[in-house]
């Protein structure tokens, strides 16, 4: 049995039925009728009804069926134009041209609605009537009449938008009321008769004429809004910068416009090229407007970096920089994309697919952002700046620049160290340029057979001279015996030298530390170094006398069970406190505390 023309029709079938779940908006009815028409053997289907999209003439929609209308009947095809009006062949083919050109006259003249806002949706503007679309009224009569789209089934195009018979049944009572209070009659008829691009030419002479008059009232609005600023400089006594003067230029470019557009307000342009028309000057405000926005977004933040440098916070200065970039780039933007909604394009893809590019970019981007944003971070909070000695990690350097994407330091060895913004937002930064004062903590070590009154020389004289040294905060200042070391006596000074800068605070710490020596050698002890030394000697070794009695002490204790290991007993710890006099009483504190 030959099983490999039943393989072949599995195989095909499989595939059509793959590709119809893969792809959900493909229909059923043309995956059946691909199916059949792979099988052998089977009966075709009859072809699918005409879809709305393609119509030739765009009324698939009714923002197609308006426009669509209005562009042939302004080329004056009024024959071709009639097909978007709702009427039977006949009358179509008698009386539609006819009907058109009024229709194309109410349109123009009587009109009150929005083309921008005509739905491009094929099933039309949900909150209205299903198959029915109210775009506006034609304001001629009493009352107004709507204007009304409604949708039917054409045999040849699918479901359209036409301009529905109950309209154009009012149309030409309507024309005859438009006729009868025509502008026009007054004008030569040369003016009137001779069209360019769908306008009059009387049309395109208000428009020409109109500019300058609308330049004058532009120029004087922005001379009237300086009025309150220039009393104001004059009231403080503050220079006149001219900064305004890069001001005016955008504000007089809005300003006109919209001075235009109110006059020619009332020249009453045709319908289509008004909204040409509407559409430029629109696009002339919001260029103004933006540009106006740039220009004040530069001016106040070339002012707060000035303040913020002249402030010493020069971190700050290069975050306005930063900003300021920022913010164009985002102004920019928003223009595009305000001049993209007037010339009447879809924002909502635009907006999808600028959400999917930053995404992506996003993702491609990581680390760049990561730096870019720990740079911010780093400049925002100020932590360190250019100029500033700091420890990054176990490296020591001057920062040279802070950039976006990374700090370049010059370390103590002449090398340029780069670090990214991202690993040093999460760095530990010691900034020794933010010090208010250094800390002077050097340890002395003092030879072992100094006596006890030599180091209390030693101590006394050294304290004093930090007491009476300048560039010492002598609030802070002292010096202790701290401990018995090996080799040596330990003593630690701990005081702050008053001074920010290293190179200075080196020199002092020479003075410092020569005077110690020469108080040292004054004493007559001198330092300990890592030493051993060897006494030969003849002497009677452990005194027995006082090892006798230091022995009768202690078994003292035991037979009165007051062994002082591994402490004291309370009683005794009690009678103990206070027993020792301090300061001693030959101390010069002891005397003041007496008087006191």
């Amino acid at each position: 049995m030959n099983t490999a023309p039943r393989m072949k029709k599995l195989a095909l079938l499989t595939l059509v039925v793959s590709i119809s779940v893969a792809a959900p908006g493909v229909k059923a009815q043309s995956v059946a009728k691909s199916v059949s028409n792979l099988l052998p053997g089977a009966t075709k289907t009859q072809a699918p009804a005409p879809s709305s999209a393609d119509d030739p003439l765009g009324r698939g929609t009714p923002s197609g069926t308006v426009l669509g209308f209005l562009q042939t009947a302004q080329a004056g095809d009024y024959r071709t134009a009639a097909n978007y009006l709702q009427m039977s062949a006949a009358r179509r083919q008698s009386q539609g041209p006819e009907v058109s050109e009024k229709l194309k006259a109410l349109m123009d003249g009587a009109f009150v609605g929005s083309l921008r806002h005509l739905s491009t949706n094929p099933e039309g503007n949900p909150e209205d009537a299903p198959d029915q679309q109210n775009i506006g009224i034609f304001s001629n009569g009493d009352p107004d009449v709507a204007v009304i789209l409604v949708r039917v089934n054409d045999p040849n195009s699918g479901k359209i938008w036409l301009f529905s018979s109950e309209t154009l049944g009012k149309v030409p009572e309507l024309y005859d009321n438009l006729e009868s209070h025509q502008f026009e009659n007054k004008l030569p008829q040369s003016l009137v008769r001779n069209v360019l691009l769908g306008m009059p030419l009387w049309q395109w002479l208000a428009l020409l004429a109109a500019i300058p008059v609308a330049l004058a009232i532009g120029w004087a609005l922005v001379l009237f809004l300086a009025i309150p600023r220039r009393l104001y400089l004059k009231f403080r006594h503050r220079p006149n910068l001219h900064s305004y003067s890069r001001m005016s230029r955008p504000l007089l470019l809005s300003f006109s416009a919209f001075a235009h557009r109110v006059m020619i307000g009332y020249v009453g342009l045709p319908l289509l090229p008004r909204l040409y028309y509407f559409r430029a000057v629109w696009v002339l405000i919001s260029v103004g407007f933006f540009w106006f926005l740039l220009r004040l977004t530069s001016l106040t933040m070339q002012r707060l970096r000035i303040h913020a440098i002249s402030a010493g916070r020069i971190g700050t200065g290069t975050l306005m920089v930063l900003g300021e970039r920022l913010l164009t780039a985002v102004v920019v933007t928003i223009a595009v994309l305000s001049t993209l909604g007037i010339l009447g394009f879809n924002l909502t893809t635009v907006l999808a697919g600028l959400g999917i590019g930053g995404i992506a970019i996003a993702f491609a981007a990581q680390k760049t952002l990561e730096n870019l944003f720990g740079g911010i971070s780093v400049l925002a909070d100020e932590v360190i700046r250019v100029g500033d000695y700091c420890r990054f990690g176990d490296r020591t350097g001057t920062v040279e620049d802070i950039s976006l994407r990374s700090t370049r330091v010059r370390t103590d060895a002449r090398t340029e160290l780069s670090i990214p913004n991202g690993a040093l937002a999460t760095m530990n930064i010691e900034n020794f340029a933010r010090r208010d004062k250094i800390f002077f903590n050097p340890a002395l070590a003092i030879r072992c057979e100094t006596t006890a009154d030599q180091l209390r020389y030693l101590l006394a004289e050294v304290r004093r001279m930090l007491y009476e040294h300048p560039k010492v905060e002598s609030d802070s200042a002292n010096i202790r015996f701290a401990n018995f070391d090996n080799s040596a006596l330990r003593l630690e000074i701990n005081s702050y030298v008053l001074t920010r800068d290293a190179n200075e605070f080196a020199a002092i710490r020479e003075d410092l530390l020569m005077r110690i020596m020469d108080i040292v050698a004054k004493s007559g002890s001198g330092f300990a170094f890592p030493s051993q030394t060897l006494y030969f000697s003849r002497d009677s070794g452990v005194n027995k006398e006082k090892a006798a009695a230091a022995e009768q002490q202690v078994q003292q204790w035991r037979d009165q069970q007051k062994l002082p290991f591994p402490d004291f007993a309370p009683a005794d710890k009690a009678a103990f406190r206070d027993s020792i006099v301090y300061p001693r009483p030959e101390s010069a504190v002891a005397k003041d505390q007496k008087t006191g």
